[in-house]
Parts: structure tokens; sequence; C-alpha cells
């Protein structure tokens, strides 16, 4: 379902233009899911979006330069409200609970002032965390071989 708000716009600065006659505005739900994917991302401790399935896919986007703001966000959007599902993987290191809610307080932040809409809930599923492979560190005083060719 699309939001579609049937009351003209107001602008909240000051507009170049004279403001906007009567009409109608049709947000998505891949629009909500994308600004709250990026907020989601821009939280420490979130590795990334989405599943096993959706990160393997949106590595071989990466790969050919293209990026999906929404892959692992879900978004059902109502007349005046959304409700938000973001599936993450952790760092590991970070507390989930306290990762969870900053997670939650920053979708809700960056739905409601850039979409305008009521966020009614923000779901939060951590379904692994990344441990980052240990650092190969050479002996001190132990010569480097040297690759043969």
């Amino acid at each position: 379902m699309e939001y579609q708000n049937p009351q003209p716009v107001v602008p909240s600065r000051p507009a170049a233009s004279p403001a906007p006659g009567p009409g109608r505005t049709v947000i998505s739900e891949t629009a909500v899911a994308k600004v709250a994917g990026i907020a989601a991302r821009s939280v420490p401790g979130v590795y990334s979006l989405g599943s096993g399935p959706s990160r393997a896919l949106g590595a071989i986007r990466d790969a050919v330069g293209s990026s999906d703001h929404a892959a692992g966000v879900h978004a059902e959007v109502g007349e005046t409200q959304v409700a938000v599902d973001i599936t993450l993987v952790a760092s590991y290191g970070t507390p989930l609970h306290a990762l969870a809610n900053d997670v939650r307080a920053a979708v809700y932040r960056a739905v409601e002032e850039l979409v305008g809409l009521q966020v009614i809930e923000v779901n939060v599923e951590i379904t692994d965390v990344y441990v980052p492979p240990p650092v190969k560190t050479t002996a001190p005083g132990a010569p480097e071989r040297e690759a043969l060719l």
C-alpha cells in the first residue's frame, strides 16, 4: 500500500516560487524502506542488513557498482503511518539489545523527519554476528618467506 497525501504541501522553509496548488503526494514502500535502510546502516555496530541470501546478492551488486539501500528492510505504509521491519547482522563486540535500540531510534527519526509519516513500530531482527578474521602477524625476528616462482 502506498501513502497518498490529498492535502496540498506547505513548505516549511521559504520557497523561491509561489506555494504549490492542490494535489496529492504518493510515497512508496520502497522509498520508505530506503530511508530506513540508510538510517540503520549509519548506526555503529551494524555490519550489514539482510539475511544470508540477500547479503550474497548485495555482494554481487556491490561488485558491479550498484547498491540496494532497502536490502533487509520491509516497510508497510498506510495513509499516515508506517511500520518497518529490519533484518541485520551485528559486528562482534556490540551489545545486541543496545544496537537494536539505536537502530530503532535512528529509523524512527529518519522516517518521521524525511518522509513525514508517523512510525508506529520498528521491528529489529538480528540474524547473525560478524566476527572479523584474525589478523595474521609474523613473529618478531622471523624471516619472511619469498614466493617461489
